[in-house]
């Protein structure tokens, strides 16, 4: 199993202080966190892309490569691109020119990830935005794999025998799917053979293992061997220590935060105590055996063979948080890498 670390930089007070920190603060805290994450030996480190509150992250290309210029080993992610918000060209002038300062570390994770904000700011409909997510994917793909294109799309000017440079550092660039609730996501995954990255984060296991099952019956459709069939998924909040006693406690302060979240935006939150949250939700707050064993027992419905957490501390002290990643590390990580084998990708870089 792979482990990444993901960020949607959300413009947040600071855990122990209250007091909102400056934006120029949250980069040098996102940067902080991919230098830990690669310090610590995960496979990847992802940021999001969000253009609404609370979100700072708009730029995900600027951010890695920032972060590509101080690393060497981690493999850099999207958490999601929102291609349906974007030019498909823009698009791959900015990420062709990541891959080359990143040596070949990039990847993507792509998906409609449109909240009202965002369609607004875009001028993107509810009606159109799953033709626009699956037409900015299918040229994109075209533009990195071919020289030239010609294409003549609904969403942006026609291309006639287009050169889009520069050409890219990887021929064959691994790109995800990322996908939360709709089967648009998934088919589209499975129509061009490509891995599914599962949110996960926001209700119970079973529509997320649904949604799991349908991909691999669309792979299957689609002509793919389901041996290659690769998914990776999404935890809801991470936290652990020694005891499952002491990781709740710690815990507590970030599960308020999610309470108050969702009484700001006026909905009811999926998980109202954080008991409840820790036993349904993908959480992975406890000790050590206990996160092995939800692992484990995830795995056995989706068969992932990849694991997001978050890279910042939420609701932690920076203190609480590393303690909790060198933990991981060294007592949970080891055990499932050794347990769950690693992803297949017959003819891509590897993760």
């Amino acid at each position: 199993m792979k482990f990444l670390a993901i960020t949607l930089i959300a413009d947040s007070p600071d855990p122990v202080t209250g007091a909102p920190a400056p934006p120029r603060e949250r980069f040098r805290q996102v940067v902080a966190a991919a230098l830990l994450a690669e310090e610590l030996g995960f496979d990847g480190f992802g940021v999001g892309e969000r253009h609404e509150r609370p979100f700072l992250s708009s730029s995900p290309p600027v951010v890695l490569g920032h972060i590509a210029a101080l690393t060497s080993r981690i493999r850099l992610y999207t958490a999601v691109t929102t291609l349906s918000l974007l030019d498909p060209v823009r698009a791959y002038e900015d990420y062709a020119t990541l891959d080359h300062l990143s040596d070949g570390r990039l990847e993507l994770m792509i998906g409609k990830g449109n909240g009202t904000a965002q369609r607004e700011l875009f001028d993107v409909s509810p009606e159109d935005q799953w033709e626009r997510n699956a037409e900015g994917y299918e040229l994109f793909r075209r533009i990195w794999r071919e020289d030239e294109v010609t294409a003549r799309p609904r969403f942006r000017p026609a291309l006639t025998r287009a050169e889009v440079l520069p050409r890219p550092y990887q021929r064959d660039l691994r790109i995800w799917h990322g996908s939360a609730t709709s089967r648009e996501s998934v088919d589209l995954a499975a129509r061009f053979g490509d891995p599914l990255f599962s949110a996960n984060v926001t209700h119970p296991i079973g529509p997320y293992a649904e949604l799991i099952r349908y991909y691999r019956e669309r792979w299957e459709h689609y002509g793919h061997d389901p041996a290659h069939a690769v998914v990776g998924a999404g935890t809801a909040g991470f936290h652990t220590a020694p005891t499952s006693q002491a990781a709740v406690a710690a815990y507590r302060p970030a599960f308020e935060r999610y309470l108050g979240f969702h009484k700001l935006l006026g909905a009811e939150p999926v998980f109202p105590t954080l008991e409840d949250f820790v036993e349904r939700s993908s959480a992975l707050i406890g000790s050590p055996q206990q996160v092995v064993e939800k692992v484990l027992r995830y795995h056995e419905e989706f068969g992932h063979t990849a694991l997001h957490l978050q890279a910042e501390p939420g609701g932690l002290t920076g203190a609480e948080h590393r303690a909790s990643l060198e933990l991981f590390q060294s007592d949970v990580a080891p055990v499932l890498r050794a347990a769950v084998p690693d992803p297949v990708f017959p003819s891509s870089p590897d993760l």
